[in-house]
């Protein structure tokens, strides 16, 4: 049977001081009174019961996230004890998945995108669940079709087509330089796409994957399978995760993958609306903009000779006035404000560990 699992362990450090660890972006309620979480599960309605739709996350979040997915069972909430990248989130999700269906097709899909119209986003996900159907080899990535020469996101080279709109996969590429990301843009999306990081794959595949790319991982994965029906799981869960190898499921296994004849590594393209809502500037493209290209997401807030300045508060009693202001970005919480250049957006993530450095952990 088909089954999605629903990605929602990052920590969204670019989006601080929203983003916090209790609350990161993705549980957060700022577009439209709905979080990307909850966006993220609309997406999926319709195309699979919720007993066959998971979320994997942090435990911490536990009882947030089932307080705002009141269709998610609350078995269906795969708990990581800490956050170990993306490779452990979704072997965990696939030996879980796996366990419960043994003839399983599991989608994987991102819990902090913007993405739409939902219909055109499920039949692309509908035929990668029919391409792994009819390939068990077969490990299914979404690529995006690029609308500008973008540096934040990785690409994906394609090889050749293989089908309606599907190709295979050439190879992964790291986020570029400017010249480089001018030269995909320029190459056209029929050879490189941006990285959606979704996926489609057999647990079992999958799995198999890991143990011959990454053996010490699969051990200790190994361990938590075993323990997972029992009275141990818990604890075994809690011992073991920490210890495995941090690292995205792109270098462990899909770029490896792509280089292995016994794998059929796939890329299908997605005509849509997409939007990594990453860091601040991102985030103001989801608000609406006056004539001098300001955005605000706060209710108490007054902007005087200024252009392409956002401001956002999660606290409505506090006034923010800003006068005679260019390209800035004002972020006010209850605790924290931050205060930043608009083309430094990037740079919040390093600025937010250092705070954690000279503050302590209640500041992140």
């Amino acid at each position: 049977m088909r089954h999605a699992m629903i990605m929602a362990g990052g920590c969204g450090t670019r989006l601080w001081p929203m983003s916090r660890r209790g609350k990161p972006k993705q549980l957060i309620p700022f577009l439209d009174g709905r979080t990307l979480l909850q966006m993220a599960w609309e997406r999926l309605e319709g195309l699979l019961p919720p007993e066959r739709i998971y979320v994997c996350a942090s435990e911490d979040h536990r009882r947030v996230i089932l307080d705002s997915l009141a269709a998610l069972p609350p078995d269906n909430l795969i708990g990581e004890p800490v956050g170990m990248d993306t490779l452990n989130a979704v072997a965990l999700s696939s030996i879980v998945v796996g366990m419960r269906d043994p003839d399983a097709v599991l989608a994987v899909v991102t819990g902090d995108h913007i993405i739409g119209p939902r219909d055109r986003f499920q039949a692309y996900v509908a035929h990668s669940f029919e391409l792994v159907e009819q390939d068990p080899r077969a490990l299914v990535t979404f690529g995006i079709t690029p609308t500008a020469p973008a540096t934040g996101f990785g690409y994906l080279e394609l090889g050749d087509r293989v089908g309606e709109g599907v190709y295979i996969l050439r190879t992964f590429k790291e986020k570029p330089q400017a010249p480089t990301a001018e030269e995909y843009f320029a190459a056209g999306p029929e050879r490189y796409l941006w990285n959606s990081g979704m996926f489609v794959w057999r647990p079992e595949m999958l799995l198999d994957c890991v143990r011959r790319y990454e053996p010490e991982t699969f051990a200790g994965l190994e361990r938590i399978r075993e323990a997972w029906t029992g009275p141990n799981r818990e604890q075994v869960l809690a011992d073991t995760y920490p210890t495995l190898r941090k690292i995205s499921v792109d270098y462990a296994v899909m770029e490896r993958a792509s280089k292995d004849p016994t794998v059929r590594v796939l890329a299908l393209p997605m005509s849509l609306e997409w939007m990594d809502v990453g860091n601040w500037q991102s985030f103001a493209l989801t608000c609406p903009a006056d004539a001098d290209g300001n955005r605000i997401a706060a209710d108490r807030a007054m902007l005087e000779d200024c252009k392409g300045t956002l401001v956002a508060s999660t606290d409505p009693s506090h006034i923010i006035a800003v006068v005679g202001c260019t390209g800035l970005m004002i972020i006010h919480t209850p605790d924290a404000t931050l205060i930043c250049s608009a083309d430094f957006a990037e740079a919040v993530k390093d600025v937010t560990k250092r705070i954690g450095e000279r503050f302590g952990p209640d500041a992140l």
